[in-house]
């Protein structure tokens, strides 16, 4: 071994904890750079694969009256389409008397295949495979009978439970969708033989495309690509609705032709009789066509219950994973900069010495690079493996609660190779730039240590009266802060990045739960929206609420949905809005301003959508109605969905009708989830409510996204204040080493072992402070910028950090400040004076 290389392992055994210190440093911002990064590609492509495992259909297309081989024959036109009916019926049954979507069982079906948790699938005509969640939410086990209400018109009621299953059609664990029976919301799925269902037809239709396959379920490139497929689909069956409504009613209006036949030879018999047998004919063919009418539902794997929801939280992780990690990683580099350019600059003797003695330069740079090099390679790979292979688990453990899929993390080669080059970037482009500065000089200039710099006057000593009530000792500490500059910065930006990113960690998390918070608080103020039927009675559904305990009040509105467009941008399913009563009104949604007879109000993401303002005009397409165009005369505050809100006389103005309300805005008392449902329950009996919605599950939802977050944001927290930790310990002993003979001779004049660590720290506790300072205002910026990345069409992200999160940020670099002035206490207490202080001349 080369003298100069066994000079660099006594470098590296001299100053071990520099050089872990790098390692460290390099490590935790790779870390989190790649393992945050991966999360939201471990995300999407779990899902992929768990969807193409199980061949989830690409569109559903769901008959009020079935289909038939006609209709399989017609989809099968749409070019790669693999066609599937399903019989689907919502029936009530169990022990709790909960909605459920019942399919029949095909074990020929090779769509939308079951994820076996326990048991076995159906074999005989008496078993019954459940969801999973009846499971763990309702107790069921294997063995036992699940009964079905008499009205589900089956076959038979009860079946022996035979097996526990997820399906692909319902990722999200918490939301099964909605129905038209029970309280309105489908609670379990379930399985049995398709010949038990008692149904003739399939009533789904599911079209499956292999050519989509190796597409990101997630991606735009996929979701067009099914808009084409469906817009041929669509086109197959732009004639087939009459078609089949025909078709449905033939059998039924045959028997009412010859009935008709018969009543005209009567007709001269008995005027009279026959007229009023004439209006009951009349009647039951109007009732037979309306019941035979068909109507489709289109749908895509984006309308599947939670499925969207689910691309939103992945689209969310990937935002944080744009912002965060990154600004993480900068900070761990520029510390790391830094460190080497420290490092090297208190080898100049050594460096001066190898020169004199005929070395060229590269011998010389070559062992600095190589340390800087194995550092950086180091840190780099540890965190690396630890990051990919640690942090998506995490994420995908945490939303296997709620999620059913199959993981898959691979290795995200690009974040890495890119996280590689950053720190090579930040030790050996450190290690390159101030040995090249260094080696211009000569040996003789080398051997002599640099110059210290000149002392110069600082703002504060021009402030005569508040400098000369300082004591000694605090005067040279606020000297010495501004002498050293770069210093006093690299501190601060050390100190402000830890806070800002514990701060950002719990402005993640408050944020997405301040969105549903403050909208069912300082917007909606109601608990539950109640849509009517066409032909629903207002008396009735009052009746109804007036017999519950926890009613209060509600009021009558207009509720549709339209198409907005404006300066050639369009925003679709915007809630719209239009009270019976203005005034009462804003007792259940606060706009922040009254509705006028002239202009519409706005809310807020609607309008930053469609790049409007309060003056502009907008294009209002109603659902089933005519196109309009109206003045925006405000901007509302709004943090989910998309609404537009008009005033009774604008409404009758622009769309040439009176209003007719259809859905009421009720206030109820606090009640338990039992309550809820028996009021839904009440309400869909009445005969004139189509459905009940309460904010308390759109809040559960959002609490349910904010708390999916937990996991994460301790980590963030935890690594970030390990990193904050690691700066502040290495910045100090680059300090103290920079400035042994200082200490020294501090010391050898007489100054006790107290003083001479309050010399360092009362620097360090200063530039705390000021970091924590300027830690909150970037903490504030990083949050919202990271909101503004995470926000989604439909939701915007209040930039939220509760109290809790700025004292855990004070807190932590407070404690760090402590432990590193203890430990430089204990390391000053141990100084070599006479080594320090020796000439070296």
């Amino acid at each position: 071994m080369n003298p100069l290389t066994r000079n660099m392992w006594r470098d590296i055994q001299k100053s071990k904890g520099r050089f872990i210190a790098i390692i460290l440093i390099i490590m935790l911002g790779v870390l989190i750079f790649v393992g945050v990064k991966a999360a939201g590609p471990s995300l999407n492509d779990s899902l992929n694969k768990t969807v193409n495992n199980k061949n989830l259909s690409d569109i559903q297309v769901v008959s009020s009256t079935g289909f038939d081989q006609s209709d399989l024959e017609l989809a099968r036109k749409v070019p790669g389409a693999q066609v599937e009916a399903t019989k689907l019926k919502y029936v009530i049954g169990g022990k709790d008397k909960v909605a459920i979507a019942l399919y029949g069982y095909n074990p020929n079906s090779k769509q939308n295949r079951l994820i076996m948790r326990s048991g076995r699938l159906p074999h005989n005509n008496n078993e019954i495979v459940l969801d999973s969640r009846a499971k763990t939410k309702y107790g069921y086990k294997l063995g036992q009978q699940f009964k079905f209400d008499k009205d589900s018109e089956m076959n038979n009621r009860s079946y022996k439970i035979v097996g526990f299953a997820d399906s692909p059609q319902y990722i999200d664990n918490q939301s099964r969708g909605s129905t038209n029976i029970a309280d309105g919301q489908v609670q379990l799925f379930a399985y049995i033989p398709e010949a038990e269902l008692g149904l003739t037809v399939g009533t789904v239709l599911n079209l499956h495309f292999n050519s989509l396959k190796k597409m990101n379920t997630f991606s735009d490139d996929y979701k067009n690509a099914v808009a084409k497929k469906l817009k041929l689909l669509k086109h197959e069956f732009r004639n087939r609705a009459s078609q089949r409504t025909n078709e449905v009613a033939s059998d039924a209006l045959t028997s009412l032709d010859q009935q008709q036949f018969l009543l005209d030879k009567q007709r001269s018999i008995d005027v009279q009789a026959t007229n009023q047998q004439q209006i009951q004919l009349n009647s039951a063919r109007i009732k037979i066509l309306k019941q035979a009418k068909t109507t489709y539902t289109w749908q895509t794997r984006e309308d599947l219950a939670g499925f969207s929801a689910y691309g939103e939280s992945s689209d969310r992780i990937a935002a944080i994973a744009n912002v965060f990690p990154v600004f993480f990683f900068l900070i761990a580099a520029l510390i790391t900069f830094t460190t080497i350019t420290r490092m090297v600059e208190e080898a100049r003797s050594e460096i001066g010495t190898f020169k004199a003695l005929g070395y060229t330069k590269w011998e010389i740079s070559k062992n600095y690079y190589y340390y800087a090099i194995s550092a950086g390679v180091i840190g780099a790979v540890i965190g690396a493996i630890i990051g990919n292979e640690t942090l998506p688990r995490i994420v995908l453990a945490l939303y296997k609660q709620y999620i059913t899929m199959d993981w898959v993390v691979g290795l995200q080669w690009n974040t890495i190779l890119i996280a590689l080059f950053f720190s090579l970037l930040a030790t050996l482009g450190a290690a390159i730039i101030v040995i090249r500065k260094e080696l211009v000089e000569g040996p003789a200039a080398l051997m002599r240590p640099k110059s210290p710099k000149s002392a110069k006057k600082i703002l504060l000593e021009r402030i005569k009266p508040l400098w000369n009530h300082f004591s000694f000792n605090r005067k040279v500490s606020y000297r010495n802060l501004f002498r050293f500059k770069s210093r006093m910065f690299m501190t601060i930006i050390g100190i402000a990045g830890g806070t800002a990113l514990i701060l950002t960690g719990f402005g993640i998390q408050n944020s997405i739960g301040a969105s549903g918070d403050r909208q069912y608080s300082e917007i909606f103020d109601y608990q539950a929206v109640v849509k009517l039927n066409d032909d629903g009675s207002f008396t009735k559904v009052k009746n109804v609420l007036k017999q519950d305990k926890k009613y209060r009040s509600s009021t009558p509105i207009n509720s549709t949905t339209a198409k907005v467009m404006a300066s050639g941008k369009q925003v679709n399913d915007v809630n719209v809005y239009t009270p019976d009563s203005v005034k009462d009104f804003d007792k259940f949604v606060h706009l922040g301003t009254n509705l006028d007879k002239h202009s519409v109000i706005l809310s807020k993401k609607t309008a930053q959508l469609l790049n409007v303002k309060s003056g502009d005009n907008i294009h209002v397409n109603l659902t089933g109605g005519k196109k309009v165009t109206l003045k925006v005369g405000a901007i509302s505050e709004n943090f989910i969905g998309h609404f537009l809100y008009l005033s009774p006389s604008l409404y009758q103005q622009k769309f040439d009708k009176q209003v007719d309300p259809n859905t009421l805005l009720v206030h109820l008392k606090e009640q338990t989830n039992k309550q809820r449902k028996t009021l839904a329950n009440n309400l869909l009996k009445s005969g004139s409510v189509m459905g009940t919605s309460y904010t308390h599950d759109v809040l559960s939802t959002v609490s349910k996204m904010s708390s999916s977050l937990k996991p994460i944001v301790l980590i963030f927290i935890l690594l970030s204040g390990v990193l904050s930790f690691v700066v502040l310990y290495n910045l100090t002993n680059i300090n103290v080493s920079e400035r042994i003979r200082e200490l020294s001779t501090i010391k050898v004049l007489g100054f006790y072992n107290n003083e001479v660590t309050m010399y360092i720290v009362r620097e360090n506790i200063i530039l705390t402070i000021v970091g924590i300072i300027v830690g909150y205002g970037v903490g504030n910026l990083l949050t919202a910028y990271i909101l503004n990345q995470a926000a989604t069409e439909q939701v915007i992200f209040p930039l939220t950090i509760s109290w809790l999160g700025y004292l855990v940020a004070t807190l932590l670099m407070i404690i760090f400040t402590a432990i590193v002035m203890l430990v430089t206490h204990k390391k000053l207490q141990h100084i070599d004076m006479i080594g320090a202080l020796k000439s070296n001349e």
